[in-house]
């Protein structure tokens, strides 16, 4: 009796999961959101775009899915905020935005979200939420204060403008400096933003 061959699709298991979901992370991070499709998304993950469907349900489901990072900013900045003195904030914090960018687990979630946001307003609408929810509601709650909202969505426009110029563009001499020359120029401004001389921003 005849047989047929494999088609060398992966079945539909945990395994073809993952494997879509970083094929997405790759994709999204080297076209943005529009430019990878359902049908190449499968084919780089060797599965049928049925069951990239099954699995997420929509594009924007698999592009959720695959920008969850290793961990939760909003989880880790208010113990970067109060680790140190107040006047050491800026410092720590521009420490900890070099160090989370340079960390490969981290980076290619992140280019694409900010690949992503500058082509499709969808994908803009995703990263608008989820920095506001991560980055400046929890700033904002660490450096406390009347305007910190504001102050922390100005820190946080420092660090997403840094993040495009360094990763994305490729600026030079910024995306070879090394991360502690990146930590230097960028603490100062930061400490300005989060806890202000003149106390303008305090409680």
């Amino acid at each position: 009796m005849a047989t047929t061959g494999r088609t060398g699709r992966r079945p539909g298991n945990s395994g073809s999961r993952e494997a879509i979901l970083a094929a997405a992370r790759g994709l999204f991070a080297a076209r943005g959101y529009d430019g990878a499709s359902i049908r190449a998304i499968a084919a780089q993950a060797g599965v049928d775009p049925g069951l990239v469907m099954h699995f997420f349900g929509t594009k924007e489901g698999v592009f959720v899915a695959a920008m969850e990072l290793p961990y939760l900013p909003s989880e880790t900045i208010p113990g970067v905020i109060a680790g140190g003195p107040p006047d050491q904030a800026g410092e720590r914090a521009a420490r900890f935005f070099v160090q989370t960018w340079d960390a490969a687990s981290a980076r290619s979630p992140l280019l694409a979200m900010i690949r992503s946001a500058a082509t499709s307003e969808q994908a803009a609408r995703l990263l608008r939420g989820f920095l506001e929810r991560e980055l400046v509601a929890s700033l904002a709650g660490a450096i406390g204060g009347r305007d910190a909202p504001l102050r922390a969505s100005l820190a946080g426009s420092q660090m997403v403008g840094l993040a495009m110029a360094r990763y994305v563009v490729g600026l030079e001499p910024l995306a070879s400096a090394s991360p502690d020359e990146v930590v230097a120029r960028l603490a100062p401004a930061l400490q300005v933003l989060l806890f202000p001389e003149d106390g303008a921003g305090g409680a």
